[in-house]
């Protein structure tokens, strides 16, 4: 009884399963290239962005800026309103329908090579190599008492991913708040609240998941590694090892390619065994591919123990190599249909920018007053017409209705619209008196600029007694 005791004690349900930090080794190779091409060009963009400057109006203003008091994002000579929030629906299903489509084709391959985790992970893992050493030296000084010297390494690694992070969370807040007047405020201490809030999440946030996070956002954080599953098939192109060439593999072994080096497990980043076949954590980032070309190098053996294959083509069945590339082709409904999105969202949305309006019409009746009777016995309602120029350029505008017999504006109806702006308009309209009609009447007001071309129509009613 006691044994039997013992043992339900030991058995219980791990929920999460800490395989320590990974200290994964560096490697060279086309794919790490790869991966540190990609990670200049986004930072090189992130960083860089925020600090270009456009002209508008004559005025020298930044580039790329989220402007939240005027609730408009500027990209270069784009001005880009809340009215144009279909663009950026067409932006996000694009993005995805992107993703699924490379998921399909390649599995993750863009979170081996451009996603934000991958990246600043990369960052930090770079700076923490210069300051600890390799990977076989981090190991040795996590296991290290401390000591002044592992002291002054820990708090120098640590203040530069503070630094990183910082500097990072500066240039998020600088596309919002003009990164030109930022810095100042910054140095003087006038941060708005919001600001201070953003700075500081957004660099707390980076520092936990690119320096101590790290592996943990991909094995256990991230949904994407969990539902990816539907999203690939047998001709999926993943990092994986080809059992058939490889096994069975030991030390020095002849009949079988691989040796059992463990350079591969070494060089991943989340700590996996590919050798183990296709695993959720596997970010297809191909350092273990270019570890294990190294070991292939220096036995005079080629290439390809470990690659970027499909189940058939591992399998020997259609698609083995030296076949068509198991990518694009018939039997993939799945690829077609991505593809067909990405390009009809794409084409949609160039034509919803192409035919975008340059000017916006709200018309809100007045809440105060329905109608008002004057002494000659004219019904006269009042409006107020929000004239959105969407330009960045000045306009004048003229105003008119039309669809109700005999109705006219009574007043001014011609109005100047300031470039890139919200202009409210009060307009008075009047109907004469003695006419048959009654009750609530439609009414339109079109609006264009003066000297004529296309007009805006807005439509609203009018009431009679």
């Amino acid at each position: 009884m006691a044994s039997a005791s013992s043992k339900v004690h030991e058995a219980r349900v791990e929920l999460y399963r800490s395989k320590g930090k990974i200290h994964h080794r560096a490697v060279a190779g086309r794919f790490n290239t790869l991966r540190w091409t990609v990670v200049w060009i986004t930072q090189l963009i992130f960083y860089g962005a925020c600090w270009l400057n456009w002209e508008r109006n004559g005025e020298i203003q930044q580039a790329v800026w989220f402007d939240i008091a005027q609730r408009k994002f500027h990209f270069f000579g784009l001005s880009l309103w809340p009215q144009d929030a279909l663009l950026l629906a067409f932006a996000l299903i694009v993005a995805a329908a992107g993703l699924f489509l490379v998921t399909a084709l390649a599995g993750r391959l863009f979170c081996g090579f451009a996603c934000p985790q991958t990246v600043y992970t990369s960052i930090f893992a770079w700076v923490e190599a210069r300051v600890e050493g390799d990977h076989l030296a981090r190991r040795r000084l996590d296991a290290a008492p401390w000591t002044p010297r592992k002291a002054l390494l820990r708090t120098t690694k640590h203040g530069l991913w503070a630094l990183i992070a910082l500097w990072s969370a500066i240039t998020y807040v600088g596309y919002f708040t003009p990164v030109r007047e930022l810095l100042p405020n910054l140095a003087v201490g006038l941060v708005g609240p919001w600001e201070g809030f953003w700075l500081l999440f957004y660099a707390g946030f980076m520092y936990v998941q690119a320096g101590l996070a790290r592996e943990a956002v991909c094995q256990h954080m991230c949904p994407y590694s969990r539902f990816q599953g539907v999203m690939v098939d047998e001709r999926t192109r993943n990092v994986s090892y080809d059992a058939g060439r490889g096994e069975p593999r030991r030390a020095g072994a002849r009949n079988g390619a691989c040796v059992d080096c463990g350079i591969c497990v070494q060089a991943c980043p989340v700590g996996i065994d590919i050798r183990d076949g296709l695993q959720y954590p596997c970010i297809n980032c191909g350092l273990c591919i270019d570890a294990c070309d190294t070991v292939m190098d220096k036995l005079g053996a080629p290439h390809g123990l470990v690659r970027f294959a499909s189940a058939l083509e591992l399998g020997g069945a259609r698609g083995a190599a030296g076949s068509a590339p198991a990518g694009m082709g018939a039997g993939r409904p799945r690829v077609w249909i991505y593809a067909a999105l990405m390009a009809g969202f794409i084409a949609a949305g160039l034509w919803v920018l192409a035919e975008r309006p340059t000017l916006r019409v709200d018309v809100l009746r007045d809440r105060g007053t329905l109608l008002l009777e004057t002494q000659d016995g004219r019904i006269e309602n009042g409006y107020t017409l929000h004239l959105a120029n969407l330009v960045e350029a000045p306009v004048r505008l003229r105003v008119e209705v039309a669809g109700l017999p005999g109705a006219q504006i009574v007043g001014e109806r011609v109005f100047d619209a300031g470039a890139g702006t919200i202009t409210p308009m009060r307009v008075t309209v009047s109907m004469p008196a003695g006419v048959e009609l009654r009750g609530v009447q439609p009414l339109t007001f079109l609006v264009g600029g003066e000297q004529g071309g296309a007009r805006v129509a807005a439509r609203s009613t009018f009431i009679l007694p």
